[in-house]
């Protein structure tokens, strides 16, 4: 029997999951890298530590599966988007760390090229908003600021990369520079209608196309890599952690929708082979490209979503490990009246405020740490409802259901509070590894592992679902709450009179 080993390639970790036919977990591994924040506002990674941690579990999820490199019909790959990498083409060196998407740096850039006037050439052609968490004002970020990588660029010596690429050149040995049209066109670089590179945004960015991988279908053979042992295994999927989810959960066809609890939190709906241009401040995204057919879809974006969770246990030490918080927050009846606004780096869809930052609203003599835990899980359910209100007055639609996906998503609490601020109800599903479990999909479709997306959509099966139970005018004036909360962390860090 073979199997397809799904890399997932994440913003806090790199897994590697080995998956059977039916869609169920052989074996899965992980490891944790380092976080480097230089700044406040600045987030960096180790691209050295990304592929070492990246291969060094998926060789032990195919050990740990009694396999070896033989057993595995195909590689898919999915990972962080937006990360940018820039190393030499020769030597393979990166010329400075990976800028992590949460990464800020570039929000003057971002107001000056709205200044200027781009903004609407940006979102006509990309489908995005000008937005420090994009890659394309990262990429010139260090194309300015890393001494000669410019004219390094222009001379054709420098190769540009989202995460996927990296490791796609990794795994090559430096013979493809490639990557897939779901993340091309989370550069600000690719015109998603025409799926091409655009001389006019190269041109605004002062990128050299030089710098540019290769753009791909999500589906496909891209090459193949002899670092599991045991032959050569063919690298036949890729697409950004997101896009691979909405296949992983089989959300197929228009109007399915699915959001993914992770570090930041991610909302995609299935638009079809149309792109919907959004009127409330969502992206408009490629959701995969199999046999040169682009399929679209609107996609909201969390910054800071389990990543509070986190914080609770490292920056303020209320718990333990993540798996605390739950119990702690299940300690007080209700929030006591306390927002917790994870704008820590900003706000993402609807608000796009780079300038918001993190606060807690409400505080009194009575407030615990059981108000501050469940403050922050329900900070993630609040943010998610602000979504799906953007997007469905943009599609038009209103929501059946919520299929849910992701580390947070095994909370129960937090997926029925989910449920009672939506109103539909949440489905989560049998296998929640969907974001590996689609990079599997569009691996295995390439090699004839499976055989069509009807086969894919079938073996999808929900393990629960959560039905709304709260009165509505109670979700009224929590979410009213929270509104006013929202409002007030906005344009914290932005500059002032007189500032620079």
């Amino acid at each position: 029997m073979k199997y397809v080993l799904a890399l997932d390639q994440g913003t806090t970790s790199s897994r590697a999951i080995v998956f059977d036919h039916a869609g169920g977990i052989r074996s899965i591994a992980q490891k944790e890298f380092r976080q480097i924040f230089p700044q406040p506002g600045w987030v960096e990674h180790d691209p050295g530590e990304i592929w070492s941690s990246q291969i060094g579990v998926a060789a032990e999820a195919v050990t740990g599966a009694g396999l070896a490199g033989r057993d595995i019909a195909a590689i898919g790959i999915t990972n962080q988007r937006e990360t940018t990498v820039v190393w030499d083409r020769r030597t393979g060196q990166p010329v400075y760390n990976a800028i992590v998407w949460q990464d800020r740096r570039t929000a003057g850039l971002c107001d000056e090229l709205r200044a200027a006037g781009h903004e609407d050439v940006f979102r006509r052609k990309t489908g995005l908003v000008l937005d420090p968490y994009l890659a394309g004002t990262k990429l010139r970020w260090i194309l300015d600021n890393v001494p000669d990588a410019r004219r390094r660029a222009e001379a054709g010596e420098l190769a540009f990369g989202t995460v996927d690429s990296w490791l796609l050149w990794k795994l090559s040995g430096g013979a493809l520079h490639v990557t897939d049209a779901t993340n091309a066109s989370r550069t600000l670089l690719f015109d998603i209608a025409k799926q091409a590179w655009d001389d006019e945004l190269l041109e605004i960015l002062r990128v050299p196309r030089a710098l540019l991988p290769e753009v791909r279908d999500s589906s496909g053979v891209y090459g193949d890599t002899e670092l599991l042992g045991g032959g050569r295994v063919p690298v036949a999927g890729v697409a950004g952690d997101q896009h691979a989810a909405l296949l992983g959960q089989a959300c197929t066809r228009p109007g399915m929708a699915k959001n993914t609890y992770g570090t930041g939190c991610f909302m995609l709906m299935n638009t079809g082979d149309t792109p919907i241009p959004s009127r409330n401040r969502l992206l408009t995204t490629t959701a995969w490209r199999i046999a040169g057919r682009p399929s679209y879809a609107l996609e909201g974006s969390v910054f800071v979503a389990g990543a509070v969770v986190q914080w609770l246990r490292d920056g303020l030490g209320i718990i333990r490990s993540a798996a605390e918080v739950e119990t702690l927050a299940a300690s007080v009846p209700d929030n006591g009246g306390v927002y917790l606004v994870p704008a820590f780096v900003g706000l993402g869809a609807p608000h796009w405020d780079p300038y918001a930052r993190g606060a807690i609203h409400g505080l009194t003599r009575g407030t615990t740490a059981g108000h501050l835990a469940r403050a922050a899980l329900e900070s993630i359910a609040y943010q998610t409802a602000d979504l799906i209100a953007a997007m469905q007055a943009d599609a038009g639609l209103a929501l059946a259901e919520l299929r849910v996906d992701g580390g947070a998503a095994a909370n129960d609490a937090l997926m029925q509070f989910q449920a009672d601020l939506l109103g539909v109800p949440v489905l989560r599903p049998r296998v929640t590894e969907t974001t590996a479990l689609g990079a599997a999909y569009l691996a295995g479709l390439a090699v004839g592992y499976w055989s069509s997306l009807d086969e894919i959509a079938a073996q999808w099966q929900v393990e629960r679902v959560f039905e709304p139970a709260m009165r509505r005018e109670q979700v009224d004036a929590l979410r009213a709450g929270w509104a006013r909360a929202v409002e007030r962390s906005r344009g914290w860090a932005a500059p002032g009179p007189g500032d620079e």
